[in-house]
């Protein structure tokens, strides 16, 4: 099995009203419920809007702090899912079930098994023993 992330990202202007957020709640429970129920869900969840983020950065050794995203763009990321599954093409499948899909989009990507990576699961070991 390998783990992917579903990127939700949603239009940056005119999002839905509180009444269609309360409608479309149950939809998104059911997608969750699934993704539980087929044993797949490793993680998900919403985030704030861009109101509440902060950048950093370092540049020639200085910390530099912005409020905000890095960028102005058309779509906003609004949440993820992590799930574990046999290949891309089930990603797909289950990215293409997201509620929001037909006015955002998902970026599906594979997430790195950092213990595949050469000299990570011997530093890991080494900093576990102290």
């Amino acid at each position: 099995m390998s783990q992917y992330m579903l990127l939700i990202y949603l239009p940056a202007d005119g999002g839905l009203s509180p009444e269609e957020q309360a409608a479309e709640s149950p939809r998104w429970y059911e997608y969750t419920e699934g993704l539980r129920s087929a044993g797949v869900h490793v993680a998900g969840d919403a985030l704030h809007g861009i109101e509440t983020a902060t950048t950093v950065r370092v540049r020639d050794g200085e910390t530099q702090i912005t409020d905000g995203p890095f960028a102005e763009t058309k779509e906003l990321l609004g949440g993820y899912y992590v799930i574990d599954v046999p290949d891309l093409d089930t990603a797909l499948e289950y990215a293409a079930g997201i509620p929001s899909v037909g006015r955002g989009s998902i970026e599906v990507r594979p997430v790195v098994d950092m213990t595949q990576v050469p000299g990570y699961a011997d530093q890991a070991a080494a900093q576990a023993a102290g």
